[in-house]
């Protein structure tokens, strides 16, 4: 299916260049693929892949400072930045598409719907995200982003890095999609393919806080059908979080991907694809 992918280019009202991958029939069901934060979009690339051969028109962009997307200048990595990016989205479909996020693309996804900064959408998918995260899980994942300043002598050691992170994943053999995360700079290093200025102000307990009322108040104003899955090993979204959530959205269905941790997709791929296309039949009808 890759031969038929479509690179393509968004400009946002900052100036900003956001990249993003499409795919699928013109004429088919929007669904909206939104990563997580140090990911990119070619986290998605298997379920981009089935989506589109399924009927539905899949659209997965770097979000701003991630990947191929241009990194702002001034630093601006706000909750209200990244919908105003995704709105831009939003607004050249021709009908309302299916939000799926993980992590901080499901933030987005969760306060633009509930705040109604966004256009509306069909529904919601929020991949191992709650409002009531895990201060420790949190914790880990910040600092993972924040290490390694000074990039890495090879890909190699990069794979290490990952490897401590994630230690429950098995290893590949193969880079190619390590390398999707990395950039090779004049001096031979290797860098995480994101922006430094994302997590400036991540791991404050005050912004923590805020981010989660902002959540629960989003939450309980979400009407379209929404599904939750939750990584059975996560460490930043446990079965309490998952039960809040469930008083916030009681129309939501929950799904524990029993052997995946928070990066759901990519530790149990095809157990999602399964769950989310079971989903979006469901709740959305064919493609």
């Amino acid at each position: 299916m890759a031969e038929h992918w479509q690179k393509t280019r968004f400009e946002t009202a900052s100036g900003l260049t956001l990249v993003a991958d499409m795919a699928g029939p013109e004429n088919g069901q929007p669904v909206i693929l939104l990563h997580g934060g140090g990911q990119t979009r070619h986290s998605w690339s298997k379920a981009l892949s089935e989506l589109a051969a399924a009927g539905y028109k899949v659209i997965s962009p770097d979000l701003r400072g991630h990947g191929e997307s241009q990194w702002c200048p001034e630093g601006r990595y706000t909750l209200d930045d990244y919908m105003v990016d995704l709105a831009l989205i939003m607004g050249i479909l021709v009908s309302s598409p299916i939000l799926v996020g993980a992590s901080l693309g499901g933030v987005v996804s969760l306060v633009g719907l509930g705040e109604q900064q966004l256009p509306p959408a069909r529904a919601l998918v929020l991949v191992d995200v709650v409002p009531r995260m895990e201060t420790l899980g949190l914790r880990e994942v910040i600092d993972f982003m924040s290490a390694n300043t000074g990039g890495f002598v090879s890909i190699d050691a990069a794979a290490h890095a990952v490897g401590q992170y994630l230690p429950h994943r098995p290893r590949s053999s193969s880079r190619d999609g390590l390398l999707k995360n990395l950039r090779q700079r004049s001096n031979g290093r290797y860098y995480w393919h994101w922006d430094p200025a994302i997590h400036s102000n991540a791991g404050s307990p005050d912004g923590i806080e805020t981010m989660a009322l902002r959540m629960e108040a989003a939450a309980r104003l979400i009407d379209v059908p929404t599904l939750v899955m939750r990584g059975g090993r996560s460490r930043v979204v446990s079965a309490e979080g998952v039960a809040h959530l469930a008083e916030l959205i009681p129309h939501a269905d929950f799904v524990d991907i029993a052997e995946a941790g928070h990066m759901v997709v990519g530790d149990q791929n095809d157990e999602f694809n399964a769950v989310i296309r079971e989903f979006l039949v469901s709740s959305c009808g064919s493609a």
